[in-house]
C-alpha cells in the first residue's frame, strides 16, 4: 500500500437531503455547524445531536439547489431522516433520501482529473467548485470529493480511471484515520459528543451560532474544559490474522479496571493496522493501550496531523 494518487468509490455513506425555503432556518437550530458559513464556494463537517450532546450522525453538508445535502454513514439516514421529519412537521422543509441520485468519488492526489472535469478546486480546506451539475469538495489533508449525478456515474468512473488507480474503500478510510477525521457510525450513534472527536477543530462546530439540540452541553464541555476523553490515533503492527476493529470495539488500560474508550473508525495499513480510538486521558497519557480486553492486542499512539487550539475554536 502506497500513498501515490488513487480514487475510490465511497460507497459507505449516503446522501439525505433537506429542501425548501425553511431549510436553512430549520438545520440552523439541529445542527453544530453554522449554516451561516455555507455557501455555494464553501462546505463543512457538522453533526446533529440528542439534547444532552450525544452524536447522533455526523456529516459533510453543502448547498445544492434549493437546500443542502448530508454525506453521513449510510446505516444512519433511514433513522435521521425519520426524525428530522419528525421536527420538520411545521417548516416549510422537506427530507428525503437522495443516495440514488448522487455517485460520489474519493480522490487523493487526482487535482489534475478533477481539471479535466473543469473543477478547478481551492485548496483551502472546505472550499466547494462546481461545473455544471458536478461539485468537487476540498478536505482538511487535501484529497477531494467528486459528487456526480447517479446517471453520470461510469462516464465519470471511466474518466477517473484514464487518470488515476481505483482503490478499495479501505485505502480512503486509512487516509481519513491519517487525517484524524472521526466519524459517527450505527454502532457508535450517541456514544460521542462532538470534541470526544475533535470535531469543533475541523471546524464542525460553531460557538456563536445560537441555540440547537445539544447546544448546551457541547458549550459546557468547551468553556469549562471538563472533557476527560479525547480523540487519538493508533496502530496494530503485524497483526497477521487480527479482523479489522468495528466502530464502537473497546479499548482498555491498566490504568482502568473497565473500558477507557472506544474504537472510531480502523482501517488496514502497510504494516498492520491503523485506527482512531476516543480514550480517556489518563489511559492515554499512559500509553498501555490494548485493543478488546485488558490482555488484547497492544496499540502503539501515533501523532495527529493537527492541534487542539480552544481559543481559535471559539472563534468560529
Amino acid at each position: 500500500m502506497t500513498d501515490t494518487a488513487f480514487f475510490c468509490a465511497l460507497s459507505h455513506e449516503g446522501v439525505l437531503a433537506v429542501r425548501g425555503p425553511d431549510a436553512a432556518k430549520f438545520l440552523q437550530g439541529q445542527l453544530t455547524c453554522n449554516l451561516n458559513y455555507l455557501s455555494a464556494e464553501r462546505s463543512s463537517l457538522g453533526a446533529r445531536c440528542t439534547p444532552k450532546g450525544r452524536m447522533q450522525s455526523s456529516f459533510r453538508i453543502l448547498g445544492e439547489g434549493d437546500g443542502y445535502l448530508l454525506a453521513l454513514a449510510r446505516e444512519l439516514l433511514e433513522g435521521q431522516q425519520a426524525d428530522l421529519k419528525k421536527y420538520a412537521v411545521f417548516s416549510k422543509s422537506a427530507i428525503g433520501d437522495e443516495s440514488d441520485r448522487w455517485a460520489r468519488f474519493g480522490l487523493a492526489g487526482g487535482d489534475t482529473a478533477l481539471v479535466t472535469l473543469g473543477l478547478d478546486l481551492p485548496q483551502e480546506p472546505d472550499r466547494v467548485a462546481r461545473a455544471g451539475e458536478l461539485l468537487a469538495v476540498r478536505l482538511s489533508d487535501g484529497r477531494a470529493e467528486l459528487w456526480a449525478p447517479a446517471g453520470q456515474a461510469e462516464s465519470i468512473r471511466g474518466r477517473l480511471a484514464a487518470q488515476l488507480s481505483e482503490a478499495p474503500l479501505e485505502r480512503w478510510l486509512l487516509a481519513q484515520v491519517r487525517a484524524g477525521i472521526g466519524q459517527v457510525f450505527g454502532s457508535t450513534r450517541e456514544l460521542f459528543i462532538p470534541q470526544m472527536i475533535n470535531l469543533q477543530a475541523l471546524g464542525g462546530v460553531s460557538f456563536k451560532k445560537g441555540c440547537y439540540t445539544g447546544q448546551e452541553i457541547v458549550a459546557r464541555m468547551q468553556y469549562l474544559g471538563k472533557l476527560k476523553r479525547r480523540l487519538h490515533r493508533l496502530s496494530l503492527v503485524d497483526v497477521g490474522q487480527t479482523a479489522l476493529p468495528a466502530p464502537g470495539v473497546e479499548l482498555f488500560s491498566p490504568v482502568h479496571g473497565s473500558s477507557v474508550g472506544e474504537v472510531v473508525l480502523a482501517a488496514p495499513a502497510e504494516q498492520g493496522i491503523e485506527l482512531l480510538a476516543v480514550l480517556q486521558e489518563d489511559a492515554a497519557a499512559d500509553g498501555r493501550i490494548y485493543l478488546g480486553s485488558p490482555d488484547g492486542l497492544p496499540l502503539t499512539p501515533l501523532d495527529l496531523p493537527y492541534t487542539l487550539d480552544a481559543d481559535k475554536e471559539i472563534q468560529r
